[in-house]
């Protein structure tokens, strides 16, 4: 509702093996911020587009070299183009292959996970109040209105190096991922969240509804949201497991 130009990126890459669904919120100016997210998109994307097996730790090292190899070439990038330099962007995976599922992350872009109607966030902030609320100086509820509430402390692309964190679960039928920028779950808390993802309707809807809400609340950013809804056993399987839509 209130930027004129979109530095989110996302995509979704689906066989009948495995899925890859990577959110990435850029910053450091229009033309420069999505910059920075394309490029992390499409090297993730690439780079994990082999993977179908989940088990074991080599995998888990794949995707958090994947993330630092896009560090590096977005920071080589600021090195050489003047008008990228400052650039950098979040950047959150989500891998669901068999009955696993593994992620990695930079930044404060998040992924949450529905299960029986109980909203958990699976990953954590890399950011000045979740480092506030973890030293015990702030509550939750005091961090999300905090000033520096949209200050990060990791991004890829911001220095040579980065170092990602890594969760990894099991996938069971009924579970709902949500993958999203900042521009929604800044704006739009997790006690609502959960209530529209755990209505009734189809993941478009749910989509639709939750980019509804976050700019009924004001838009103040850049607005991206990915649902992952498991149907069937070890599956990402069909046009109707993986519903997206994304909104700047």
């Amino acid at each position: 509702m209130i930027r004129s130009g979109n530095e989110d990126n996302f995509t979704v890459d689906r066989t009948e093996a495995r899925g890859i669904f990577i959110v990435a919120d850029g910053m450091g100016g229009h033309a420069a911020g999505e910059v920075a997210s394309e490029m992390a998109v499409q090297i993730i994307q690439r780079e994990l587009a082999g993977v179908t097996d989940l088990e074991g730790d080599d995998v888990t090292a794949l995707v958090v070299n994947t993330l630092r190899k896009a560090n590096r070439a977005i920071h080589d990038r600021t090195l050489t183009e003047v008008d990228k330099q400052g650039m950098g962007t979040t950047a959150s995976v989500l891998l669901v292959s068999g009955a696993k599922y593994l992620i990695g992350q930079v930044g404060d872009s998040r992924v949450y996970l529905l299960r029986d109607g109980t909203l958990s966030q699976l990953t954590k902030d890399h950011s000045y109040v979740q480092e506030q609320v973890d030293a015990g100086f702030l509550t939750p509820e005091q961090a999300r209105y905090h000033p520096y509430s949209n200050v990060i402390t990791r991004c890829v692309g911001a220095s040579p190096d980065v170092q990602p964190d890594s969760y990894r679960g099991e996938v069971r039928v009924g579970d709902l991922f949500l993958v999203a920028s900042d521009g929604l779950t800044g704006m739009v808390d997790d006690r609502r969240l959960g209530q529209l993802l755990g209505s009734r309707a189809e993941p478009e809807r749910k989509v639709q509804a939750l980019i509804s809400e976050a700019n009924g609340r004001g838009g103040l950013d850049n607005i991206t949201a990915i649902i992952v809804q498991v149907l069937t056993p070890g599956a990402v399987l069909d046009d109707r497991t993986v519903e997206i839509r994304a909104v700047g």
